[in-house]
């Protein structure tokens, strides 16, 4: 029930991902998800009637605690319970990680679940986190989320042996704040392809595959990256216009374009991974379109059956002891996100 156009396209990308082989239960209001899959001549796909809904206006935590019957909490819900593999939303960003953190809980030695973001570069995608959960973070969270971005990239990228970098002011080791300072020294220690501090002139540069940086960092970067590709397309647009000549060149270049689209465009790969939480969860843009949840979808089921919260598990209990941690204390906080479009 969640996203800028739902139900329509939510369950379109549902009954795409359907008949990809995927088995799907949509939750929301009974007579809306009816009547879209009817519109659709889809046949019938199982509907779990959730009679509240959490809008992207509400207050995470507050929504989540007193609408115990919202589509997001019933369907996190069904995940804990071993009712479903996998979780796809693309609803209000919070309260999907809130009621994941209530139902699924975390992973066993996990701090902070963080939100990865595929970040285009000139090369490939590259991996950013966190993008919004943990605005504020200790050197010990930034590596855990290094750990989990790295089996993202070695087992979703198909990387065997990704490069993971910390985002800083400068290149050099020196330079940085007192978080970047002592999240290398961990990282220097770990069993990681570790290279160093990477600047933000980096990341388009495809400099690295894991890119760590806290919460708020990571949420500025992806809005900034948003606006920016919004601001260059409508200048490109602008130009069209006032050269119409241009436009014959423009139609050379179609097939060019038109992969290159391919290469950046998000909706190829769905949503953003809630990484840490014990259960697989994808939260996608509230702008997402058809093909962009049936792909959240797959991403999803490729988490479940690539087995990522073992390997997550499996790599940090492989760190040196000084760096481990057996217990799951502190609060987490309500994320504020926002994917590139």
């Amino acid at each position: 029930m969640g996203g800028d156009d739902a139900p329509r396209v939510v369950v379109e990308g549902a009954v795409q991902a359907a008949q990809r082989g995927y088995e799907i239960i949509l939750f929301g209001d009974q007579k809306q998800l009816s009547a879209e899959l009817a519109r659709l001549q889809a046949g019938s796909l199982p509907i779990t009637h959730c009679p509240e809904v959490i809008s992207m206006e509400e207050s995470p935590a507050l929504a989540c605690r007193q609408k115990r019957n919202a589509s997001i909490m019933l369907a996190s819900k069904a995940v804990a319970e071993g009712r479903a593999d996998a979780l796809v939303s693309a609803g209000n960003s919070g309260a999907t990680m809130t009621a994941a953190l209530m139902h699924l809980r975390r992973l066993p030695g996990v701090l902070r679940p963080a939100i990865a973001s595929l970040i285009p570069t000139a090369k490939e995608f590259c991996v950013l986190l966190d993008v919004g959960a943990n605005v504020d973070c200790q050197p010990k969270h930034l590596l855990q989320f290094a750990v989990m971005g790295n089996v993202y990239v070695k087992h979703i990228l198909h990387r065997p042996n990704p490069r993971v970098g910390i985002l800083s002011i400068g290149e050099e080791a020196s330079k940085g704040n007192e978080l970047t300072l002592a999240t290398a020294e961990l990282l220097k220690s770990a069993h990681l392809n570790f290279i160093g501090n990477v600047e933000g002139r980096d990341i388009p540069q495809g400099t690295a595959d894991v890119i760590v940086c806290d919460g708020f960092v990571g949420n500025v970067i992806i809005k900034f990256g948003e606006g920016l590709a919004e601001s260059l397309i409508h200048l490109l647009k602008e130009e069209v216009r006032q050269h119409p000549l241009s436009l014959a060149g423009m139609l050379f270049f179609r097939g060019i374009l038109k992969d290159l689209k391919k290469k950046v465009d998000y909706d190829e790969y769905g949503g953003a991974p809630l990484l840490g939480v014990n259960g697989e969860c994808i939260i996608c843009h509230g702008g997402s379109n058809a093909k962009a949840i049936a792909n959240a979808i797959h991403v999803a089921g490729t988490f479940v059956t690539e087995h990522i919260n073992q390997e997550i598990e499996r790599e940090l209990k492989a760190l040196p002891p000084s760096q481990q941690t057996t217990g799951q204390t502190g609060p987490v906080p309500s994320p504020e996100v926002n994917f590139p479009a």
